[in-house]
């Protein structure tokens, strides 16, 4: 199977599901609000900065960086992704620049380096090779720039039945999308599980420098069955919630964060 092709189908027609959607709130975006949660937006500082979102999906977060002051380019591999994106970022007249293509194709589609490679939440599990993929990291970074992601930990992949550690066959699924206003569609798609010690041995590979990771205790989405929640206070002073999993009245890893810096 041409697991690009299988999954570029499945994520054409999720955008359509995603945009009306409560999960995205497209209408409380476009009033001011941002779509980045508080673990980026505590650990990544990205004012006067130009930044390369792989893997952006319809472009909310990419468009919620611009408006902390970066430079923003998108890529994904969904072309109706990338038309919303284009049609967001026109609506709201904010620079930024979208770009559909695979990830591994990046570095040709995009010439251009950057103070910041970024991706998050749900994207390496839709690559199957992560030393391809941190080198278009290393080759899309200036010397000295910053790579950050915020990811779910593949720890919690577990408790859903799917293998911690690295394969070289994907996981083909048939299912319906994630948001709450689902009709219930299904769509074939091929991912793949990576630990994160194969994330970090990638990264170091590829010639970039570890300065942080940190794991926490908690999802910022509502993603994974059996999850509860709680409030708290993010970094802009306002309510958000958390959500959390409990293993034998002790919480599972969730999320975790990774820093590194292209050594000149």
């Amino acid at each position: 199977m041409d697991y690009l092709a299988v999954n570029k189908a499945a994520w054409d027609k999720r955008t359509k599901i995603h945009v009306g959607s409560k999960f995205y709130d497209v209408e409380g975006f476009l009033k001011g609000k941002s779509s980045l949660q508080e673990i980026e937006l505590r650990e990544l500082n990205v004012k006067g900065k130009s930044l390369l979102h792989l893997q952006c999906h319809f472009g909310l977060d990419t468009l919620s960086w611009a408006r902390e002051g970066a430079d923003v380019t998108g890529i994904d591999l969904s072309s109706t992704a990338i038309e919303q994106a284009q049609e967001l970022a026109k609506h709201l007249e904010v620079e930024a620049k979208f770009i559909c293509t695979d990830v591994y194709n990046t570095p040709e589609r995009v010439p251009n380096q950057f103070d910041i490679v970024f991706t998050s939440y749900g994207a390496i599990a839709w690559l199957p090779d992560l030393d391809r993929w941190a080198q278009v990291v290393s080759d899309c970074l200036k010397a000295g720039g910053q790579f950050y992601m915020v990811e779910f930990h593949p720890l919690e992949a577990l408790f859903d039945g799917y293998s911690y550690f690295a394969q070289q066959e994907p996981d083909v699924d048939d299912e319906a999308t994630y948001t709450e206003n689902c009709n219930g569609e299904t769509n074939t798609v091929m991912s793949w599980p990576h630990p994160i010690s194969e994330v970090l041995n990638a990264l170091m590979r590829a010639g970039l420098e570890l300065k942080g990771y940190n794991e926490f205790d908690f999802s910022p989405y509502d993603a994974f069955a059996g999850l509860q929640e709680e409030s708290v206070t993010n970094p802009a002073g306002e309510q958000s919630c958390r959500y959390f999993l409990e293993h034998k009245q002790q919480r599972v890893p969730l999320t975790y964060s990774v820093s590194a810096i292209k050594r000149a």
